[in-house]
């Protein structure tokens, strides 16, 4: 069964399309693992913390980097791969592509490195399909700023960044898809969330994963 990654900025509705896929594919008794990164385990979590706390010193942004794919690399080993091999859906929010967009694209480090380290990461997991959840980067900052008001909570430290980088991710991102066409399922995240359902599912469907 496929490992299906959403990916997008911060506040592009990457949780509730996820929700309803979830529940689509419940809804036709099929095995389902959602999952996310960084986390997704007991020791991802942790390293999860480490990276977005905003007390503290920073990771520099080659720690940073290391510090995903280490959390990446259990996640690979625990939940995903056996997901897999139980012939289950996989359901992940980020996955390999986001260390390309935020360390390559925003951090500025050499995609060359990241995509190495990303193979030794995952052992060679691959999606076989990338939702991308295309968002401006205003529209992006508005939708994280009303979630933080309503849950009384403040950004966290990628959320902080300004607003070039989360520009530089987000090109990265798109020129990801334009490279891999095949792979990946650009969205226009400024509609409602019921058209982007349909269109993921018309999609799936078109890949013949789902019946009608």
């Amino acid at each position: 069964m496929p490992l299906i990654v959403f990916e997008g900025l911060d506040g592009s509705g990457k949780s509730s399309l996820m929700n309803s896929l979830e529940r689509e594919l419940s809804s036709k008794k099929l095995p389902v693992v959602r999952t996310r990164e960084p986390g997704g385990t007991p020791l991802g979590d942790e390293i999860r913390n480490m990276i977005l706390r905003t007390e503290g010193a920073a990771p520099t942004p080659r720690t940073e980097l290391l510090l995903y794919e280490a959390s990446r690399s259990q996640h690979v080993d625990q939940v995903i791969r056996p997901a897999l091999q139980r012939r289950d859906w996989v359901l992940c929010d980020r996955f390999s592509a986001s260390s390309v967009a935020f360390q390559a694209g925003g951090r500025e480090i050499s995609e060359e490195w990241v995509e190495k380290l990303n193979e030794f990461a995952t052992g060679g997991v691959q999606a076989e399909l990338t939702v991308l959840l295309d968002l401006s980067v205003e529209e992006s900052l508005r939708r994280r700023s009303q979630r933080q008001a309503h849950q009384g909570s403040g950004a966290d430290r990628i959320e902080s960044e300004a607003d070039a980088f989360h520009e530089r991710v987000r090109q990265s991102f798109l020129r990801q898809a334009r490279r891999q066409p095949g792979h990946w399922l650009v969205l226009d995240a400024a509609q409602a969330q019921e058209n982007l359902l349909q269109q993921l599912l018309e999609h799936l469907r078109s890949l013949q994963w789902l019946k009608s």
